[in-house]
């Protein structure tokens, strides 16, 4: 297929894990953040093709498992309510809280609707006006642009029906605070290429201004991340330490200022809670005061004291200090049919792909 299987070429990845062989003489471990990565390396079983001196241990780049569980809990309790249509994406559904989920909300009767886009939230509100529609703002700075311009939409065509519950992360943040706590050794990083179309190169600096440790920006097809593994690997044996760009046929330098000019148009940086790695600064975003009205956590609704299962690892699992195969749950009791934790629910969930792949 045109594009694709250019990226997935015999030789030339045979060639790559060779300069990768030649390269390294010394024990590396990376992490790539992005979930849709972690998916890829095992898929093509990458992992399996390295040297062993290079380990690979995946980290918080799944939007969905990041979420807190109080704002799962405060989307289910908003659900509870008559008056209300909730509109999601497809994995938000079978997440559990703390002791329920939105699918057995909408098999108790609650009108849970799977949307494609935030767009979506938009029509439900006009074909609905007698019901307050929320939409479940979930994800990285990917998905951020398109949740701006629904919020923009909205107020410009004064639907005054629909809200949000913002539940956003930005990703350099939450590197900080990876880096900073020290709990699991970090050599370098495999950067999102998703994510990074947004942002570009500059917002990821501190990686290797402050941090000392090389990045590669990274594509997701096999050669894209043998690539992204060498050039990190040459950095490293090189004792040097930049932000690279490997995926230069989509991530440009600059990022898309367009996409992030919408984005700060309607929300302003702040604080926000990471499953895992708890509250961090400037690694969400708050409605600008022109845009508070769309903002659902203004309802008044009783909320449940969180709950977390103690067996679940799905905390320790984002930030790479363990792996699914150390959690006493994993495919005994935690499977995507009986997920406990998101990590399982998510089709980016390191848990879901150990499944799946290990």
């Amino acid at each position: 297929m045109k594009f694709m299987d250019e990226f997935r070429n015999k030789e030339i990845a045979a060639g790559l894990i060779h300069k990768i062989q030649e390269t390294s003489s010394r024990p590396i471990q990376l992490m790539e953040v992005c979930g849709t990565h972690t998916v890829s390396i095992f898929r093509y079983g990458i992992r399996g093709i390295l040297p062993e001196r290079i380990r690979l241990v995946s980290g918080p780049g799944c939007p969905v498992c990041v979420t807190p569980n109080h704002d799962i809990d405060f989307a289910i309790a908003v659900s509870r309510q008559k008056d209300v249509i909730i509109a999601t994406f497809g994995d938000m559904m079978r997440v559990p809280g703390s002791t329920s989920s939105l699918q057995k909300e909408k098999a108790e009767g609650g009108d849970i609707r799977i949307v494609y886009s935030s767009l979506d939230a938009l029509k439900i509100a006009n074909e609905n006006p007698g019901k307050k529609v929320v939409f479940l703002a979930v994800g990285f700075e990917t998905t951020s642009p398109t949740i701006a311009v629904a919020i923009l939409r909205t107020k410009k065509e004064k639907i005054r029906n629909l809200f949000f519950l913002n539940s956003q992360k930005r990703v350099p943040p939450a590197l900080i605070a990876l880096l900073q706590a020290k709990q699991v050794k970090i050599d370098g990083l495999i950067l999102p290429g998703h994510v990074s179309t947004i942002l570009g190169i500059h917002p990821y600096q501190f990686i290797a201004r402050e941090f000392g440790r090389p990045a590669v920006i990274t594509g997701f097809e096999p050669l894209d991340i043998l690539q992204g593994i060498w050039m990190l690997v040459k950095q490293i044996e090189e004792d040097r330490a930049a932000v690279e760009i490997q995926y230069r046929r989509v991530v440009q330098e600059q990022g898309n200022p367009t996409a992030l000019s919408k984005i700060y148009e309607v929300f302003e940086e702040d604080e926000g809670r990471w499953r895992g790695l708890g509250l961090i600064p400037d690694s969400g975003y708050r409605f600008r005061e022109s845009y508070k009205e769309m903002d659902v956590r203004k309802f008044e609704v009783d909320v449940e004291p969180v709950r977390e299962h103690p067996d679940c690892l799905c905390g320790e699992v984002l930030q790479g200090i363990k792996t699914p195969l150390e959690c006493r749950l994993f495919k005994r009791v935690c499977h995507p049919e009986n997920p406990i934790g998101p990590c399982m629910v998510s089709i980016e969930g390191t848990c879901h792909t150990y499944f799946k792949f290990q």
